[in-house]
């Protein structure tokens, strides 16, 4: 799965760790997310999508 983070971060100007403690998850979850490591939980998805005001699909791209 991609994902926007790292651009919507940049839109934001949020760092990894502002992202991280915004969603209560570790720095490194959010670098795994970032390269496509890791899939986050729906919550997880959901948290991040609301940061960033946007809807889950417009911050993960499912292939």
């Amino acid at each position: 799965m991609k994902n926007r983070i790292k651009e919507l971060r940049a839109r934001d100007k949020l760092t990894q760790l502002d992202l991280a403690k915004n969603v209560n998850v570790r720095r490194e979850t959010i670098v795994f997310l970032e390269k496509g490591k890791y899939n986050p939980s729906l919550k997880l998805a959901y948290d991040i999508a609301k940061i960033f005001n946007l809807k889950i699909e417009d911050v993960f791209i499912f292939e």
